[in-house]
């Protein structure tokens, strides 16, 4: 996902999102681990996109910080 996607999100889709990417990746290591996933960059393109939610997730939390 691009990150432009993402901030036009809201928080508890964000939050959702990322759960679900979370559930994801350890799906994938799973399959890794079994020798089932022939496509082991998935891997990394899913953590990847977690990085960019919870940097949005933790920018949005810093600038209420601030605005209180």
């Amino acid at each position: 996902m691009k990150i432009k996607e993402l901030e036009d999100k809201s928080q508890e889709v964000l939050e959702k999102l990322l759960e679900e990417k979370k559930g994801n990746l350890r799906q994938l290591r799973f399959e890794v681990s079994q020798n089932k996933l022939k496509k082991v960059s998935e891997i990394k393109i899913i953590k990847k996109d977690i990085a960019r939610i919870l940097t949005i997730i933790n920018a949005r939390f810093k600038i209420k910080k601030l605005k209180s």
